[in-house]
């Protein structure tokens, strides 16, 4: 992914909610499976790591596209947020 097409990535997902919080617990597979299953709908997600998450956010970042094999667009504090284009149907055109 290239310098430009994060910086549009990113400015689509300011505004956006977070839809899932990692809390106390960490990652858990539930967790992840509930993540890959929101790509179905949304090809950006925001996640929100609460503050009695002792796990770094970019760590759970990292782990979170692996296991989804999504990208991860940016980490600022607590926040995440990951892309993942949608094979069939993309909503999201990168510029190139």
């Amino acid at each position: 992914m290239t310098s430009k097409q994060r910086a549009y990535l990113k400015s689509l997902a300011s505004n956006l909610d977070p839809i899932f919080h990692v809390g106390k617990s960490s990652l858990t597979p539930e967790l992840t499976a509930a993540i890959g299953e929101a790509f179905n709908n949304n090809e950006l997600i925001k996640v929100a790591v609460l503050k009695n998450c002792m796990d770094d956010p970019r760590i759970i970042a990292e782990a979170v596209a692996e296991r989804t094999h999504s990208q991860v667009v940016q980490v600022i504090g607590k926040k995440i947020v990951l892309y993942k284009p949608n094979k069939d149907k993309p909503k999201i055109e990168l510029p190139k």
